[in-house]
């Protein structure tokens, strides 16, 4: 079969980790969008407890995406695992323990009916809603940079940055847009998912989110379209060769990051979702089509992550200390046979995933309210 074939198949994983990321960005979003929300939308404790709610079914379920999507990173580019999980490990570390704090905060909270102790919990819910996404913000931001790293004779990495290196400006753009697309998906969903007051505000935010996203997405681009030098690529390379980042030569390019569009002009139908998705959960929010403004978020995520990947094909960790170093999704692989037994794994359980999501999300559907809240006062959350 010629799409088991080693090229096709790295070329088919770069584009399933792609559907992987975006997985957990349309579903992980909205719940680190709604944790950031809570000390604001809600006023009193039953109007956090609406908030609260409205993602407690399926936020652990969610975390799926992240799991399948670190794993993913492992079984098909070791090189790239290998390298960005021991350079980064404080940056892991954090978003690990930031992660730890939603489960702790859920459960917790409720156990004294104290107004102190609650508020300090639902203060502690914006850590795991804004620091996961304002890191893996940065960290995509430091892809566009690359990473001060290079393989000696023996393939052995060395990685000479720190962790205060990574917060460049840039970088630092790349994470706050990463929080303005989580809190936009957060309000679109609470908005869709609740009524009353918390609905309210949800919907009097949603119009500073999505602006926020699309200032932000637009400097972005003009960055690296006139302050940031891409690469490519130079001579003849065999994307079916065996892997070996160093054995090829790369050149940096004035405003290379943005040349595959010149090349693939239906690249640009990523950028375009960005930004309309953006303005249509703006409009659709404010016309209280809750529905509509959630699906345009999510197509606002999905825009803005595949522009993402898009303009640095087919890099997938360029480096700052050797450029020619840089791992590309033809030379960093997995093995064919890795690769093939991988596949046929994704094929079977990635449906079934997503069919067991789907059906949590329609059997487990309601809307929720303070009267709700007051009526089930001991059996949720």
């Amino acid at each position: 079969m010629e799409f088991l074939d080693y090229s096709s198949l790295k070329l088919t994983w770069w584009i399933l980790v792609g559907v992987l990321w975006i997985g957990f960005a349309i579903t992980e979003g909205f719940d680190m969008g709604v944790s950031m929300l809570i000390p604001f939308v809600g006023k009193t404790d039953d109007e956090r407890r609406v908030a609260i709610n409205a993602i407690a079914p399926h936020w652990d379920g969610n975390q799926v995406w992240l799991v399948l999507a670190a794993g993913a990173l492992f079984a098909v580019w070791p090189t790239l695992y290998a390298t960005t999980f021991s350079g980064l490990y404080p940056a892991m570390m954090i978003l690990l323990f930031s992660l730890i704090i939603r489960p702790a905060a859920m459960d917790y909270r409720s156990k004294l009916d104290h107004a102190q102790w609650r508020s300090t919990w639902d203060w502690l819910f914006i850590l795991p809603g804004v620091v996961p996404p304002l890191i893996l913000g940065v960290a995509m931001g430091n892809l566009f940079l690359g990473l001060p790293f290079s393989y000696d004779e023996y393939m052995r990495s060395t990685y000479t940055g720190s962790f205060f290196g990574l917060f460049h400006p840039f970088a630092l753009l790349s994470g706050a847009l990463a929080v303005a697309m989580f809190l936009q998906q957060g309000v679109t969903f609470l908005a869709l998912r609740t009524h009353g007051t918390v609905h309210s505000r949800a919907q009097s935010i949603l119009p500073y989110a999505s602006l926020a996203v699309v200032a932000l997405f637009a400097l972005a681009g003009i960055w690296l379209w006139l302050g940031i030098d891409g690469m490519a690529i130079k001579g003849n390379f065999d994307v079916s060769g065996p892997s070996n980042p160093t054995k090829k030569t790369v050149e940096m390019i004035a405003g290379g990051w943005l040349h595959n569009y010149t090349l693939y002009p239906i690249m640009l139908l990523a950028p375009i979702m960005g930004f309309v998705g953006a303005f249509g959960a703006w409009f659709n929010g404010r016309a209280t089509r809750t529905g509509l403004a959630f699906f345009f978020s999510s197509m606002s995520l999905v825009g803005i992550i595949l522009t993402a990947g898009f303009s640095l094909f087919p890099f997938i960790l360029p480096s700052s200390t050797n450029i020619s170093h840089s791992l590309t999704m033809w030379d960093a692989t997995a093995s064919h046979l890795t690769l093939t037994i991988s596949f046929f794994a994704a094929a079977i359980f990635v449906p079934i995933i997503i069919g067991y999501t789907l059906y949590c999300y329609i059997s487990l559907w309601r809307t929720y309210n303070v009267k709700f809240i007051r009526e089930n006062d001991h059996s949720i959350y």
